[in-house]
């Protein structure tokens, strides 16, 4: 039994990280992927550059967002951050 604890610490260590670690950053990937491909023109979005604007177009890699001040700029979906809630 002597020989097999180290191999029995190194499974439950690995196991350890996964729960902790892998399986979170899974998780928050897929709500982000999920938030990005369900983003619909009217949105109001926060980028992760932390501009804040209302989305005026979309393309299938890239959106178009309006300023409050009328001007518009092009990011990449992967750059939105959150979708603000109107409350």
């Amino acid at each position: 039994m002597d020989a097999f604890s180290p191999i029995i610490m190194l499974v439950l260590m690995f196991v350890i990280f996964y729960f902790l670690l892998i399986r979170p950053q899974q998780k928050r990937q897929k709500q982000v992927s999920q938030m990005q491909a369900n983003l619909q023109k009217g949105d109001s979005v926060i980028t992760i550059g932390g501009f804040h604007g209302v989305i005026h177009a979309l393309d299938e890699n890239t959106i178009v967002l309006q300023a409050g001040d009328g001007t518009k700029l092009t990011y990449d979906r992967s750059a939105v951050r959150e979708v603000k809630s109107d409350s």
